[in-house]
């Protein structure tokens, strides 16, 4: 469903829309990478380990 929606919207025609897919698709992992990631990790229990105490 948010896929048709996104499908729809952008302009041009299907190989100019991959492309804006494509592109918009780097971005929002770029920014998951560079600024949400970062922020969970102090909150992620992965840090908390308990081999060699």
């Amino acid at each position: 469903m948010m896929y048709a929606w996104l499908w729809r919207h952008l302009p041009g025609p299907a190989a100019v829309r991959v492309l804006v897919l494509a592109v918009l698709a780097v971005a929002v992992l770029a920014a998951c990478f560079v600024w949400v990631f970062p922020a969970v990790a102090p909150y992620m229990p992965f840090n908390d380990t308990t081999v060699g105490e």
